[in-house]
């Protein structure tokens, strides 16, 4: 797909690394699926993959981590 925010790149999927914050926790999930601009670096989430990033986070805020550091396993 082009690139929405620079207008000149095509993005390539790749695996990213995404750090959360949520109610005092920090996770930092690596390993993620996303569609990475080739020319700015955007990085694109679908839908599927987002909600289940936040669904981590707020289990990880539900019972108290600080920092957590996981690689994103898909369901």
């Amino acid at each position: 797909m082009k690139c929405v925010i620079c207008k000149h790149g095509v993005t390539k999927l790749a695996r990213v690394t995404v750090t959360l914050e949520k109610g005092g926790a920090t996770i930092i999930l690596k390993s993620v699926p996303a569609e990475v601009c080739q020319n700015c670096g955007e990085q694109y989430i679908d839908a599927e993959t987002s909600a289940k990033l936040m669904k981590e986070a707020q289990e990880a805020a539900r019972v108290g981590v600080e920092v957590e550091v996981r690689t994103y396993v898909a369901a």
